[in-house]
């Protein structure tokens, strides 16, 4: 009775530190989240804020819609350089890539996520801006998708390892050349994992502020050309909390609530993509 007893409470305790745990992992994220949304809701709610570009300083009003479209561009053109190839490298690497290429290239794709965004950053200052002597918001999609490309590569390359290795042996059991399984089999199988990994990285790189420093630069105006300086929500939060109006930062607030909800909804997408595949 005693060595049950001890059980219990043995078990007991060990629920009760899970419990404490997790309570103090996700305590200080709730209060950041719901410091963001005090702060930023009322700017966000403030007419012209998704539809205005920003005003001169000491002119009420005003609003982020150049920041919005620059992000959208800048990440839009990320992602179609970085999403394709990581697939494609991911692809090889869990087909093909047992080997000394495969090993390096997972090494090489290790060290790039581990690197501080700011590196990125440098990266593309120094090859795209510097180079050509213009800041320009195609020398911050470059940027950002090396930033995003190891984070699609390692995604894609977990969803493939994920597929049972018998659909893979059937496949080749019916005559099917392993190219033709790997393309119509292998990546179907593994679609939700390889959205989910796009996803979260695209995520990821719009909300990234370093890389754009270096070359997006910002721009107070609605820019759609990729060649000329971008604005970006990332931009504005940064830029407008370092100056002393209170208006301005308010809209910093603001837009620092508005990217937040784009990464949360961007992450609720995946999730939701991914529960549909898998019924």
């Amino acid at each position: 009775m005693s060595r049950l007893l001890t059980r219990v409470l043995l078990d007991r305790f060990v629920s009760a530190l899970i419990v404490l745990s997790v309570m103090l992992a996700a305590i200080p994220v709730l209060v950041l989240l719901l410091f963001v949304l005090i702060k930023g809701l009322p700017g966000m709610l403030a007419p012209g804020f998704f539809t205005s570009p920003p005003h001169p300083v000491g002119v009420p009003g005003g609003g982020v819609f150049n920041a919005i479209i620059g992000t959208l561009e800048i990440v839009g053109i990320g992602s179609l350089l970085a999403v394709p190839f990581g697939t494609l490298v991911g692809i090889f690497l869990s087909e093909y890539g047992r080997n000394r290429i495969g090993d390096t290239v997972r090494f090489v794709s290790d060290v790039l996520t581990g690197l501080p965004s700011i590196a990125f950053g440098i990266f593309g200052y120094t090859v795209l801006v510097a180079t050509l002597h213009h800041f320009s918001a195609v020398s911050a999609s470059v940027a950002l998708a090396v930033l995003m490309l190891p984070v699609v590569l390692r995604a894609t390359e977990t969803a493939l390892v994920l597929v049972p290795q018998s659909m893979r042996e059937a496949g080749l059991a019916l005559g099917a050349p392993r190219w033709r399984v790997t393309i119509e089999v292998i990546v179907p199988a593994a679609l939700g994992g390889i959205v989910t990994g796009a996803l979260l990285a695209m995520a990821r790189a719009a909300g990234e502020t370093a890389p754009l420093l270096f070359t997006a630069l910002g721009n107070d105006f609605t820019q759609v050309d990729p060649l000329q300086p971008m604005g970006a929500l990332a931009l504005t939060v940064f830029k407008n909390a370092l100056l002393p109006y209170s208006d301005l930062q308010d809209q910093a607030w603001a837009a620092a609530l508005l990217l937040v909800l784009m990464v949360a909804v961007t992450n609720i997408l995946a999730r939701v993509y991914v529960r549909r595949i898998q019924r």
